[in-house]
C-alpha cells in the first residue's frame, strides 16, 4: 500500500514538473504577452541559472560564425587540393601515389562519404564502414551545431517574439521545439525514403535477417545513418557541456542519449543498419508531432493543439509502439532466418550474429520500449486531465523554468504591494 502510494506520488510529480521534458509543455501556460506573476513583497532570493563560460575552443557549438569558420576549413582545403595536387603531380616524378591525379582528396573525408566499395556498377555504389566515418561524423556534429543555433537565434526566438512570447526560458525552450520540428521532419521524411529503397519496406521484418551481412550500403542510407550519429553526439555534448538550462529530468536526457548512440554505433558496427533504419523512423515521425504540440501549447493555440496532440497520440502509438512490437518480434522469433554461414562472430567478414547476439539485439529494443511505455502512460494521463480537468483558465505555471522568476529589466526583482482586500 505504502509503494503504491508513494508511485502515485511520484507519477504526480513528474505530471506537475514544468521542467520535465514531455510533460511540463503541455501545462497550463503564463498567457502571451504577460510577464511573471505577481509576487509579495518577500524578494525572490532563488538561484538563478548561469550559462557555463563557454571553452574558447568549445565557440562553435553556440556561436552560428563560428561553427561556419570551422566548417569552411576542410571545404578551402579540399578546394586547394583540387586545384594544386594536377599542377604538383605534373612537377613530380611518375609513380607517386599522394600526389596522382586519381588519389582521392584526404579532406574529402570530413565531409563527403569514405569507404567505398570497388564495383563495376557505377551506376549502383556501395560504401562500407570505416575509419574515416568518424571524420564524417565529427564535421556534422559542428554542422548540426550551426543549424540549431542559427535556427534559434535568426528564425525561431524573433517568430515567438511576434507572437508574444516575452520570458527568455519560454523563448529557449520553444526554439528547442522549432529545431525538433526541423529536424525530426526532415529526418523522418528521409527515412521514409531511404526504405522505400529497401527491402524491409513497409517494416516486411524478415529482411532484417536474410542475405545477413548487409555490409555495403547505399550512399543515402550511409549518409542517413552517419548524419543522425552526429545529431545525438552534438545533442549530447549540448547537455554535458551546459550550453543550455538544465531540466529537472537531466540525467534522465543524458542517459537516454548514451543509451541512443550506443545503440546507433553498435548496430553500424555490427551491419544491423536495416532494423536501425526501422527504428529510426518509427521514433523521428513521432518527435516531430511532439514537437509541434507543445508549440501549438506555448503559443496558446487551443483548438489547434487539441487536434494537434489528438493526432500525435494516434502517431505515437501505431509508431512507438505498435511498430515496435513487430520489429520485437522479428527479433524473438525471426532471427533464425539468418543465414548459417553468418551465424558466427568473425570480425573480417562482417559477420556478428551468433547465438548471444540474439538477446544483445533484442535487450535494449525490449529496454527502449519500456521507456516509451512509461511516456505513453504519462500521454494517456496528460490526454485524461486535458478530458476532465476543470481548471480555470487563468491558472499558470512557471513554463518550464524551475520555479525562476524572471521579467524584462534583466533580473532585477520587482517588489509589489498587497493590494488591500
Amino acid at each position: 500500500m505504502v509503494n503504491k502510494k508513494s508511485s502515485l506520488t511520484m507519477l504526480s510529480h513528474i505530471e506537475q514538473d514544468p521542467a520535465h521534458h514531455l510533460a511540463g509543455p503541455f501545462l497550463p501556460q503564463t498567457p502571451i504577452g504577460s510577464l511573471t506573476p505577481e509576487r509579495s513583497n518577500s524578494p525572490d532570493v532563488r538561484r538563478r541559472h548561469q550559462p557555463r563560460a563557454v571553452n574558447p575552443f568549445l565557440r562553435w557549438a553556440v556561436v552560428p560564425v563560428a561553427s561556419l569558420k570551422v566548417l569552411l576549413v576542410p571545404i578551402i582545403l579540399y578546394v586547394n587540393w583540387q586545384l594544386v595536387s594536377p599542377i604538383l603531380a605534373q612537377l613530380i616524378p611518375q609513380g607517386n601515389t599522394y600526389l596522382s591525379s586519381d588519389f582521392f582528396n584526404p579532406f574529402a573525408r570530413f565531409f563527403l562519404l569514405s569507404h567505398p566499395v570497388p564495383s563495376l556498377n557505377e551506376e549502383s555504389p556501395r560504401y562500407q564502414k570505416g575509419w574515416s566515418d568518424l571524420l564524417f561524423i565529427a564535421y556534422y556534429v559542428v554542422f548540426w551545431s550551426l543549424i540549431r543555433q542559427s535556427l534559434s537565434i535568426y528564425l525561431l526566438k524573433p517568430m515567438a517574439r511576434y507572437y508574444g512570447i516575452k520570458r527568455e526560458q519560454k523563448l529557449d525552450r520553444f526554439a528547442e521545439q522549432g529545431y525538433a520540428v526541423v529536424y525530426f521532419a526532415v529526418m523522418g521524411a528521409w527515412g521514409y525514403r531511404i526504405m522505400g529503397q529497401l527491402p524491409t519496406w513497409w517494416y516486411r521484418t524478415e529482411a532484417f535477417w536474410i542475405d545477413y551481412p548487409h555490409w555495403d550500403m547505399k550512399p543515402e542510407l550511409k549518409r542517413y545513418y552517419l548524419m543522425q550519429m552526429a545529431y545525438w553526439v552534438q545533442q549530447l555534448l549540448v547537455l554535458v557541456l551546459g550550453l543550455e538550462k538544465p531540466r529537472k529530468d537531466y540525467y534522465e536526457l543524458v542517459a537516454h542519449h548514451i543509451v541512443t548512440i550506443w545503440l546507433v554505433g553498435w548496430s553500424y558496427l555490427i551491419n544491423l543498419t536495416l532494423i536501425g533504419n526501422a527504428v529510426y523512423m518509427s521514433m523521428d515521425i513521432p518527435d516531430t508531432f511532439l514537437a509541434f504540440s507543445k508549440i501549438l501549447n506555448y503559443l496558446q493555440a487551443e483548438r489547434a493543439k487539441i487536434v494537434s496532440f489528438v493526432v500525435f497520440t494516434f502517431v505515437w502509438t501505431y509508431f512507438r509502439h505498435i511498430l515496435n512490437f513487430y520489429i520485437l518480434y522479428s527479433v524473438w522469433f525471426e532471427y533464425d532466418l539468418t543465414p548459417e554461414s553468418s551465424k558466427v562472430w568473425i570480425w573480417a567478414d562482417g559477420t556478428y550474429l551468433n547465438w548471444w547476439m540474439k538477446y544483445q539485439v533484442f535487450a535494449p529494443l525490449l529496454l527502449l520500449q519500456f521507456l516509451n511505455l512509461f511516456w505513453y502512460f504519462l500521454i494517456m494521463r496528460i490526454a485524461y486531465r486535458a478530458m476532465t480537468s476543470n481548471e480555470v483558465s487563468d491558472e499558470r505555471s512557471d513554463d518550464e523554468d524551475d520555479g525562476e522568476a524572471e521579467d524584462d529589466e534583466e533580473d532585477t526583482v520587482v517588489s509589489r504591494s498587497k493590494k488591500d482586500d
